[in-house]
Parts: C-alpha cells; sequence; structure tokens
C-alpha cells in the first residue's frame, strides 16, 4: 500500500520557502567533541576540588 503524503503540495511548498529563508541559514562551526570533553574535564575537577576543600576546611579529611 503506498502512503498518501502528508502536507499537500502547496504547503510542502510553504515549508520549503520557509526553510530557505535567510534567517534559517545559519553558518553553525564544526562540533568539536575533545573540547567539549575537556571542558568537562575542567568542569568536573574544579567542583571536585571545591568539594575537597570543602571538605578539608570543615574537618572531615
Amino acid at each position: 500500500m503506498a502512503e498518501r503524503p502528508k502536507l499537500s503540495d502547496d504547503d510542502l511548498a510553504r515549508v520549503q520557502e520557509y526553510l530557505n529563508s535567510p534567517i534559517h541559514r545559519v553558518e553553525r562551526q564544526p562540533f568539536r567533541p575533545l573540547r567539549l570533553l575537556l571542558v568537562l574535564w575542567v568542569v568536573v575537577s574544579l567542583l571536585g576540588a571545591a568539594s575537597w576543600l570543602t571538605a578539608r576546611m570543615m574537618g572531615v579529611l
């Protein structure tokens, strides 16, 4: 059984016009997973150091 398209030809034309408008054509930088990993590592390290310092100052360690 062939599926009928959910949108009419007029609707598809309007969708294409909307998606091709200049506001939706934004150049994005490439995804850099190593940079994300580095940022996450720095944040986790800083939070770990802060919790260690807090425990040290409170006399837990």
